[in-house]
């Protein structure tokens, strides 16, 4: 795991409020017709959306954060639902807490 990569891509306000949002995704995503929001994780479409941004400028935040670790995607049709890598994030904050 390289703590440089994961601290850069931490250091984008729109990468946080992505990680904030799917740490309640019933609270911050409307029910979904494909995927269940805690199950499979949330639509990159509703991200974007609610990021108020491009699906492919969500999609780079999207990728960034789980090539990092801190997400993991899970495709259902054509669709790809993010999620939080628990497990991982609890390995980072470890990790930062022991080097910084």
């Amino acid at each position: 795991m390289n703590l440089e990569s994961v601290l850069r891509a931490l250091s984008n306000e729109r990468r946080l409020r992505i990680l904030n949002w799917l740490r309640h995704p019933t609270k911050h995503f409307p029910p979904q017709v494909d995927g269940d929001l805690l199950r499979d994780g949330v639509c990159g479409l509703s991200i974007a959306r609610k990021l108020r941004v491009s699906q492919p400028a969500a999609s780079e935040h999207l990728k960034i954060l789980t090539q990092v670790g801190l997400t993991r995607g899970k495709r259902i049709k054509q669709w790809t639902f993010y999620k939080r890598d628990e497990v991982r994030i609890r390995k980072i904050k470890k990790l930062i807490l022991t080097r910084v």
